[in-house]
């Protein structure tokens, strides 16, 4: 089991070499086809006023560049892919609903595993809040790739936020391929309640059961909070265990950074220094 087709979200120059070393060296290690994507946005028509007339100089001005950028992101991308001798392919749209185009959502809905990066939040703009709704959209597990990890090292250790949801069981599942090949898998929950099920102690335990089936080297342990968030728990656990990758289920409306975890809010993925897959 592995992840055999991995589409690798190319947004931008600026983390295209990053997001397909990323992709490659997944690849290498699942024997994955990467099919790199990217969006290219039809430029607004600027209006001229008082007249309201379109400035037909400046549209194509702006549709020069985005195309620039276009084949700027292709080039890095298939430059990566053969050097490295990777199954790839490249697929690249023209739409005005940029990454909110059918075309575009249902290239990621036939795919095993998305990767993207996780983006500079003190600009956030409507481009990239398009980008976050297209892979809440997607319907497949995200890899969102922290900027500060410049280049792709081993997935040894594995943490897995779980509070008992269905966005987290689906999380969980969906990252067996690298909970198996990790040296250790660890279930943590946050306040687990007391249920007509399980006590807090045991928060956790059945799903470790079940991945312990599946060969995965996984433990389990929670914390009690007291004053302390959720989503601070969850960062001091990533440092403290020096962990490679968390599993977390992605909760929201339109955009689902918004609401993490049952109340985690956006600050794990503000300031996540860990891979981090989400599923929804």
């Amino acid at each position: 089991m592995g992840y055999k087709t991995i589409l690798a979200v190319l947004d931008t120059p600026k983390n295209a070499h990053q997001i397909s070393e990323f992709s490659i060296a997944l690849a290498d290690t699942f024997q994955s086809h990467i099919v790199g994507l990217h969006a290219e946005t039809i430029a607004a028509v600027p209006l001229v006023a008082p007249m309201e007339i379109p400035d037909p100089a400046t549209v194509q001005a702006l549709q020069d560049m985005a195309h620039t950028e276009t084949v700027n992101v292709e080039q890095i991308f298939r430059g990566l892919a053969e050097r490295n001798g990777a199954s790839h392919e490249w697929r690249s749209f023209l739409s005005s609903a940029g990454y909110s185009s059918g075309s575009l959502v249902d290239s990621a809905r036939t795919v095993d595993l998305v990767i993207a990066a996780q983006g500079d939040n003190s600009l956030l703009s409507e481009s990239r809040a398009d980008l976050e709704n297209f892979l809440f959209e997607s319907g497949r597990p995200v890899l969102l790739v922290p900027y500060i990890l410049k280049a792709p090292k081993p997935i040894k250790r594995v943490l897995i936020a779980w509070n008992g949801s269905r966005e987290a069981a689906r999380a969980t599942f969906d990252a067996l391929p690298f909970l198996k090949a990790a040296d250790s898998v660890e279930v943590f929950s946050v306040d687990p309640p007391e249920t007509n099920t399980q006590s807090p102690d045991m928060a956790g335990a059945e799903i470790a059961a079940t991945l312990a089936r599946h060969g995965v080297k996984v433990m389990v342990a929670h914390q009690e909070t007291d004053k302390m968030s959720a989503s601070a728990a969850i960062e001091n656990r990533l440092a403290d265990s020096s962990i490679d990758l968390l599993v977390m289920g992605a909760y929201g409306h339109k955009r689902w950074w918004e609401t993490l975890f049952g109340g985690v809010t956006r600050t794990v993925l503000d300031s996540m220094t860990a891979l981090t897959l989400l599923s929804r």
